[in-house]
């Protein structure tokens, strides 16, 4: 699996808007923790949910 985005990119989980805007902190295997702005910390698996990069 090829994932479109890296440490530092601005991504958003779609299924999840509530959680607004996250920074990519880490991605370890299909595990890609985010901080996002309204809920902290999420560790997603890349597997389950799709990110959407946002444009710089």
């Amino acid at each position: 699996m090829i994932l479109d985005y890296e440490p530092g990119d601005k991504v958003t989980n779609p299924k999840k808007k509530e959680w607004g805007i996250g920074q990519v902190q880490s991605i370890i295997n299909d595990k890609v923790t985010v901080n996002f702005e309204n809920v902290g910390k999420k560790v997603i698996n890349a597997k389950n949910v799709e990110l959407k990069k946002l444009g710089k």
